[in-house]
């Protein structure tokens, strides 16, 4: 009589192979991150938890036997004082650490757009191989200082900022772009404006309004970015919109995204480790999991590791 596959074998089993889209690493001994160092008013809520050194083995311990093949990893608000290309230099030497297994295989960098010297912060962040792209916060609301991540609402539309912005298609530079959903609309000009300029948006949007009327304006805000063919969706730090998600709760943000974006132009990320103040890591990888379980082998390959490695370029 068989006794069938264990349940704790079946459910690592079923976990398909992947990549991890956005996740963070910080040395607070060797790099000065002020938001960490000092503490902000966050909407988060308090993250004293995280204020810590997070090197690449911690990641690869909140990984555990989960089997992720490569990661990118996104820029963490290096001290903005000193040169943001030191950022992509230390992540470069931790990628090319054998103990990393490679990892963070794409560097996504920072550089402040509407400065002079973006040019040549740009390109000394290309000298890097590992190096893909750069985000620069554009997060704004008039009401809410804590929700303000940017030097004002209005750089995505300034005439220095998009001229920095535009110096990406010089470097085949990517730009992970995060806004609130109050703000996605406006990106659709600049998304059709620099078509050879690929746009990843972070963290599904910033579903932050959980009320019916925000939940509908950021559907809206997602139909109409979805309209460029140039910008794809982490789908992404769901747990930093709701502290107590389940499954069950993250589930129609998940299906939306993928219903508007299509599973060519979605990926997963863990956002770790600000999202280990609401979640293991195991836990959300197993929710993408379960949620995505009726979707096609070849789809979910695709939105899984196959989208990341070639937007990526991984």
């Amino acid at each position: 009589m068989g006794r069938g596959i264990p349940f704790r074998l079946r459910e690592k089993m079923t976990i398909p192979n992947f990549i991890d889209t956005h996740h963070h690493l910080w040395d607070l001994g060797n790099n000065s991150y002020p938001w960490l160092d000092e503490g902000i008013d966050h909407f988060v809520g308090d993250y004293e938890k995280i204020r810590k050194d997070y090197l690449i083995s911690d990641f690869i311990n909140s990984v555990g036997d989960l089997p992720i093949k490569k990661s990118v990893h996104v820029q963490a608000e290096w001290d903005s004082s000193l040169d943001p290309s030191g950022e992509t230099k230390w992540l470069q030497g931790v990628a090319d650490d054998e103990k990393s297994r490679g990892m963070p295989n794409a560097i996504i960098g920072f550089v402040n757009l509407q400065e002079k010297t973006a040019d040549e912060i740009l390109e000394r962040h290309s000298n890097f191989p590992n190096w893909r792209g750069i985000r620069q916060m554009l997060n704004w609301d008039d009401q809410r200082p804590d929700f303000r991540f940017a030097e004002s609402g209005k750089l995505i539309t300034d005439e220095r900022w998009i001229k920095g912005y535009k110096l990406l298609e010089k470097y085949n530079a990517s730009f992970d772009l995060q806004v609130w959903p109050w703000q996605l609309q406006e990106c659709l000009d600049l998304a059709n404006k620099f078509p050879n300029i690929f746009i990843i948006l972070n963290h599904t949007g910033m579903p932050i309004d959980l009320s019916t009327n925000g939940i509908n304006l950021w559907k809206k805000g997602l139909r109409v970015l979805a309209k460029a063919d140039n910008v794809a969706v982490k789908i992404s730090a769901l747990g930093m919109m709701n502290k107590n998600w389940t499954k069950a709760s993250i589930d129609p943000f998940v299906m939306e995204t993928i219903e508007i974006f299509g599973s060519k132009r979605c990926m997963f990320a863990s956002n770790f480790p600000v999202d280990s103040l609401f979640s293991d890591y195991k836990t959300i990888w197993r929710s993408f999991d379960e949620i995505t379980k009726n979707f096609t082998k070849t789809e979910r390959n695709q939105m899984f590791m196959e989208n990341a490695e070639r937007i990526y370029r991984i």
